[in-house]
């Protein structure tokens, strides 16, 4: 059987990628599908997207408890960091128009 997601530098990725699995997990928890997963990451094949969903659901209490941990990384590093206002302001536009292509 074929790994399709690896451990490395405390994380989890696409086996042979840079890809993170987490950037899948999201993509698939609001509902996209494989297909349209793999068009916004051009660098997998159909296969290992399908395979790191299928490596999630196999592994989901960890996986979760991972995504957890990062969340609250990510949310100390913007509390003691905070964005400029002005950077924050287009990052939400850009959010938005990206949002709003998807539909």
């Amino acid at each position: 059987m074929r790994d399709y997601v690896e451990e490395r530098n405390d994380g989890y990725y696409v086996a042979g990628t840079r890809v993170t699995l987490e950037s899948i997990v999201y993509a698939f928890r609001i509902g996209e599908s494989p297909e349209m997963i793999l068009r916004n990451f051009s660098a997998l094949t159909l296969e290992q997207v399908y395979g790191a969903i299928t490596y999630y659901l196999s592994h989901k209490a960890e996986v979760d408890a991972y995504l957890i941990k990062t969340e609250k990384q990510w949310d100390d590093f913007a509390r003691e960091n905070p964005v400029p206002p002005a950077l924050r302001a287009k990052l939400d536009r850009a959010r938005q128009e990206l949002l709003a292509n998807r539909s």
